[in-house]
């Protein structure tokens, strides 16, 4: 008897796959339901096709005139591209350097489009933030990156309400847009990555970043390490 029941389910499936088996290939000895068949085999082919041609046909159009123009609009972007590296570079952009008094700061804003400026103070959080900064500058060429000790610029910091170190303040258009105030977004941990701060300003768009950052992979790190963030007020580390 218990045979029986283990048994009995398999059987019905069994004849069930049979019949679907049979029904399809009654449909597919249907003259109408082959004729459906080939026609839409039919179909994708020719859009397939006529897709190809048109790409081939495009191409074979391109005569010496025109890859002429392609190659001298080609040209001018890469000399337009020559002249903003060459503008940058003599604004101090590729190097992370230090703005000796508050003044600089207003200058550096209206020259640059795009500036990073951290606001730091002499403690390991701010060496922490410089270090991946200073990469960052060599690799985003577009943006200044700089930083001023924000306990010697306090009417600065004020204006800009900077109170926890480190501060950076995302600066388009000579204007402060946005901020990564201490490490909380960047984990809560002083191991952040160098990926992981470049996608938070890339996500400012105060960087130009179209790669694919490790800050997913990283995800699944638990932080090993949290830093007290400290602001200039209170006693240094």
């Amino acid at each position: 008897m218990y045979l029986a029941k283990v048994a009995s389910p398999s059987y019905q499936n069994l004849d069930k796959a049979r019949f679907a088996a049979s029904r399809i290939d009654s449909a597919m000895d249907n003259p109408k339901v082959q004729e459906i068949l080939e026609k839409q085999v039919l179909t994708v082919a020719k859009a397939v096709e006529d897709k190809i041609d048109e790409e081939i046909s495009a191409l074979e159009k391109l005569d010496m005139d025109d890859l002429e123009v392609l190659r001298e609009r080609r040209l001018q972007q890469m000399k337009k591209m020559a002249e903003k590296r060459s503008r940058w570079i003599a604004l101090g952009h590729g190097e992370y350097t230090e703005i000796p008094n508050e003044k600089e700061f207003f200058s550096i804003v209206k020259a640059s489009e795009r500036v990073v400026c951290h606001f730091y103070r002499e403690n390991w959080p701010c060496k922490v933030m410089d270090k991946h900064l200073s990469i960052l500058a060599k690799q985003h060429i577009e943006t200044r990156f700089v930083k001023i000790n924000a306990e010697k610029s306090l009417y600065l910091s004020e204006k800009l309400r900077i109170v926890v170190l480190p501060t950076l303040a995302l600066v388009k258009n000579a204007k402060v847009e946005d901020y990564v105030v201490g490490f909380d977004e960047l984990g809560g941990t002083d191991e952040f990555s160098t990926e992981e701060l470049e996608e938070r300003l890339a996500k400012a768009q105060v960087i130009i970043y179209e790669g694919e950052s490790s800050h997913r992979a990283s995800k699944s790190k638990a932080p090993t390490r949290s830093v007290r963030q400290s602001s200039y007020s209170s006693d240094s580390e």
